[in-house]
C-alpha cells in the first residue's frame, strides 16, 4: 500500500463545508415548530456525519482498511479519491468525480435543493392564507419536502458512503415517514374534510405517473 499526501485532518473544510450545506438547506427549510427543528437536526447530523469523513478522519475506510488492502492491494487509503468507495468497488479508473453514481448525485442533490425551495415558496404563501398548500410539489405529493431532504441525503450517499451515514439513512427515513403521518394528524383536525378529499387524491411520497388534479383549496401543512 503506497501512502501520498493524506486527504484528512482538514476540519477546516469540515466546518465550512457543513455549515454551507447546513445553512443553504436552512434557507429554503426555514424551520418553525419543534418538529420542523427534529427533522432538520436529523439532517444536519447526516451532513456533519458526512464531511467528518469525507475531510476530517475516515472512519470507515480505517474500518474496512484490512478487506480494502487485501482486495486492492495497491490502493491508496489516505488519498479524497479512495473515499469514494462506490467508485473504488466497481473498479472504476479515473477521477471518480466524473462517474456514473458521482454524476447522478448531482441530479438528486440538485432536484432536492429545488424541490426543497419550491415547497417551501407555496407552504409559506398557504400557511399565511391559513389554508391547504396544494399547489406546485404539493398537487404531487403531500410531503415534498420530507421527499427533498431524502433525495439530498441519497445524493450524498451516492457520493461518498460511511458506514455511519449508511446506517443513519434508514432511522432518517422511518423518522421522516412517523413525522409526515403526524403532521397528516394535525391537518386532518383543522381542516376536517378537505384535508381527507386532498389525501385521497394525493399520494404521500410518490407522485403518481399520470398528473393529478390539484385541489381548489390552496395547500397544506408540511
Amino acid at each position: 500500500m503506497n501512502h501520498g499526501e493524506t486527504a484528512y485532518g482538514l476540519w477546516f473544510l469540515v466546518a465550512l463545508n457543513s455549515a454551507i450545506f447546513i445553512m443553504f438547506a436552512f434557507s429554503f427549510f426555514k424551520p418553525a415548530t419543534t418538529r420542523d427543528w427534529r427533522s432538520f437536526g436529523a439532517f444536519s447530523a447526516f451532513i456533519v456525519a458526512l464531511f467528518v469523513e469525507m475531510y476530517g478522519f475516515p472512519l470507515t475506510i480505517y474500518l474496512l482498511s484490512g478487506w480494502l488492502a487485501t482486495r486492492f492491494p495497491e490502493l491508496d487509503l489516505l488519498t479524497h479519491n479512495t473515499g469514494h468507495l462506490w467508485s473504488t468497488l466497481l473498479g472504476e479508473t479515473g477521477n471518480p468525480h466524473f462517474g456514473v453514481l458521482h454524476l447522478a448525485s448531482y441530479v438528486f442533490l440538485g432536484y432536492g435543493f429545488y424541490l426543497l425551495s419550491s415547497a417551501w415558496h407555496v407552504l409559506y404563501h398557504a400557511q399565511r392564507k391559513h389554508s391547504l398548500a396544494t399547489t406546485g410539489p404539493y398537487a404531487r405529493i403531500r410531503h415534498p419536502q420530507y421527499v427533498a431532504f431524502v433525495l439530498i441525503l441519497l445524493g450524498f450517499l451516492l457520493q461518498w458512503p460511511t458506514l455511519l451515514t449508511l446506517l443513519m439513512f434508514p432511522v432518517l427515513l422511518l423518522m421522516y415517514g412517523r413525522l409526515a403521518i403526524t403532521e397528516e394528524n394535525e391537518m386532518r383536525q383543522q381542516f376536517g374534510p378537505d384535508y381527507d378529499a386532498y389525501a385521497q387524491s394525493i399520494p404521500r411520497f410518490f407522485p403518481r405517473l399520470r398528473n393529478s388534479q390539484p385541489m381548489a383549496n390552496s395547500a397544506s401543512g408540511k
